[in-house]
């Protein structure tokens, strides 16, 4: 069964996404990012080329023909999928599929936008009996 991390109360959800990429890839874990919005699949690949300021953290599009080498992918749909082991979902709908991976990760800002599908989505797991783990993130990931 998946498992599943709600990282709450990030300052800035893209930038709490960005840090805990860097973390993932220092693990050597490849993640799937689904982020549907193109502004925010924007700003996240920015930060993923510029930060930290002395390197970036290697990331393509789902659709590059990298992409199965490539240990961050950066996908605004679920139907053709590299991989099925981490799947950090940045949209405010309930990804779909998402039981297929082993890992879903949650990040939610206090932006009331965020936070209250978080809340749907939160419930709609729980209600189904997946084990969720929930961090407070406000002081960092």
């Amino acid at each position: 069964m998946t498992r599943i991390e709600f990282l709450h109360d990030a300052p800035d959800r893209i930038a709490a996404a960005a840090e805990w990429l860097r973390g993932a890839f220092a693990k050597r874990l490849p993640v799937l990012v689904y982020v549907p919005e193109r502004q925010a699949a924007e700003q996240l690949d920015r930060l993923l080329w510029t930060q930290p300021a002395t390197g970036f953290l290697p990331h393509c599009d789902a659709g590059s023909p990298l992409a199965a080498e490539t240990p961050i992918i950066l996908a605004d749909s679920l139907e053709r999928l590299p991989h099925d082991r981490c799947l950090l979902n940045l949209g405010n709908e309930l990804p779909p599929g998402f039981s297929r991976f082993e890992e879903l990760v949650e990040i939610v800002s206090t932006a009331d936008a965020d936070r209250l599908p978080a809340r749907d989505r939160f419930k709609f797991y729980r209600e189904r009996g997946y084990a969720i783990n929930a961090r407070n993130v406000a002081a960092g990931v």
